[in-house]
């Protein structure tokens, strides 16, 4: 006898996010789950299919919408482009309300998006750096000495003397990838006009050497640069080759994040 198959086809989107134009940015996967509730190890596969920085799974709740990120590797507990590139799905398909607002439970809480125009804010946690001596390795791996050396939960936040510095920095990714956090943040105040503070985001011991356009990393950039730049909104560029602009606002405990996003395809995911 034949088995039945129920393939349960979700909707798949590639999204650029913090793009100005297809292309840029970074391209973040989103799969709208509807009623399934896949295991931990479907994500991961599916994400190491996509094999992109992240890859979204956006599942209704009740009470908004479960959201969870994945590398090609490993599940992460916050990623900033990724849900900008969800709430774009979400909006595009017709599940939010222009001007309104989404409410994501994910593993670093409830994280509210609102459409502005052609932008979306996200309201993210802040996430202090605090002054910390370098890694083992960590000198070495980036082959230049920095200013300043700090560590949050997730990363290390290494700034440099000048925005040259930033952009022509040649990490070696094989020993990064021996330090155990996330990534490594690489920033400089803005010689570019129009630009508050750059940075670059390396992550080779979660899959990905070089981040196009990192949201989470700038819930530590913002509390680092604000005081330093005495303001509250800053505008960021990630100097990736991809590149990408990154409006923050420091808000005490919480920073906002401000981006635009462009659909680059849309698909059915039956596996």
């Amino acid at each position: 006898m034949r088995q039945t198959i129920d393939f349960r086809i979700m909707k798949l989107f590639q999204i650029d996010a913090f793009a100005d134009a297809p292309f840029t940015g970074n391209p973040a996967a989103v799969c709208l789950l509807g009623d399934r509730d896949p295991d931990e190890r479907w994500m991961q596969s599916v994400a190491a299919e996509m094999n992109l920085s992240e890859t979204a799974f956006v599942r209704n709740n009740g009470t908004g919408w479960a959201l969870r990120w994945f590398t090609p590797s490993i599940e992460v507990k916050l990623c900033g482009h990724a849900t900008l590139a969800s709430a774009h799905a979400l909006r595009e398909e017709g599940m939010l309300a222009s001007g309104g607002a989404a409410r994501f439970h994910t593993k670093s809480g409830v994280l509210t998006t609102v459409q502005r125009g052609e932008l979306i804010e996200m309201d993210f946690p802040a996430k202090k750096a605090e002054p910390a001596p370098p890694a083992e390795g960590l000198i070495e791996a980036l082959g230049t000495q920095p200013v300043r050396v700090s560590r949050n939960e997730f990363d290390y936040l290494v700034e440099m003397e000048s925005e040259e510095a930033v952009r022509t920095l040649q990490p070696d990714h094989a020993l990064l990838r021996r330090i155990p956090v996330r990534g490594v943040i690489v920033t400089s105040r803005a010689s570019t006009p129009g630009f508050d503070f750059i940075s670059r985001f390396f992550a080779p011991g979660s899959g990905v050497d070089e981040d196009p356009v990192t949201g989470s990393a700038h819930c530590a950039l913002g509390p680092y640069w604000a005081p330093r730049l005495g303001k509250n909104e800053l505008v960021a560029y990630q100097a990736s080759r991809r590149g990408g602009v990154v409006r923050v606002t420091v808000n005490g405990d919480r920073v906002g994040l401000t981006g635009r996003a462009i659909t680059v395809f849309r698909g059915e995911l039956s596996a």
